[in-house]
């Protein structure tokens, strides 16, 4: 299984609590709503796939240990976006301030913000068109940097607010910046190829 839609009708409606049971009881899978509420059941990354993304967020994780800036997510952690829809970036970061504004039980569930920069990690079962519609929605939501690293098409899409996306080459010598989002946070990425 890659992926599949379930599409449930408008007198099913899970509660947050439900929703995250659900998760909880099921987390060999990957589980995000779409805006009309319905269940997007995603097999889990394949296991290389899933080594890139553990070095991706590691790296996350050094930079906001000497820049503690605010708060690092790895792709088990869901968002309720302005939308509606609660998506599971792989890699994601909020701004301390914005993520203090939050009570503590809203931190507890899924957190209804959209993380200021979000990255996502193509693998061979994703589909590329659901990925570039996953992050423009990112993008409409509020979101400030957006990363897509596409290993299979050697390509790097980049998105920032009121801009098209720039999309890069990806090669060894590929180096992301996090710009004003990510104060200081540089991404090699030839380790995604030599592995």
């Amino acid at each position: 299984m890659d992926k599949f839609v379930l599409y449930l009708p408008e007198s099913i409606q899970f509660t947050e609590d439900q929703l995250l049971a659900l998760c909880e009881q099921n987390s060999h899978l990957r589980i995000e709503v779409d805006t009309e509420q319905n269940l997007t059941i995603m097999s889990p990354a394949s296991s290389k796939t899933g080594h890139s993304n553990a070095y991706i967020t590691s790296r996350f994780f050094i930079w906001d240990d000497e820049n503690p800036l605010g708060m690092v997510f790895d792709s088990s952690a869901g968002f309720r976006l302005p939308d509606g829809s609660i998506k599971s970036p792989d890699t994601s970061f909020i701004e301390q301030s914005r993520w203090d504004t939050l009570t503590e039980e809203q931190q507890e569930g899924f957190a209804e913000i959209c993380p200021d920069f979000v990255l996502e990690l193509r693998s061979p079962s994703d589909n590329k068109n659901d990925l570039l519609s996953k992050m423009n929605s990112y993008m409409e939501n509020g979101c400030r940097l957006a990363w897509l690293i596409d290993p299979m098409e050697k390509e790097v899409r980049i998105y920032r607010p009121s801009s098209d996306t720039e999309i890069i080459e990806l090669t060894q010598e590929t180096i992301l910046k996090g710009e004003d989002v990510l104060l200081g946070f540089e991404l090699r990425l030839e380790r995604l190829l030599s592995k």
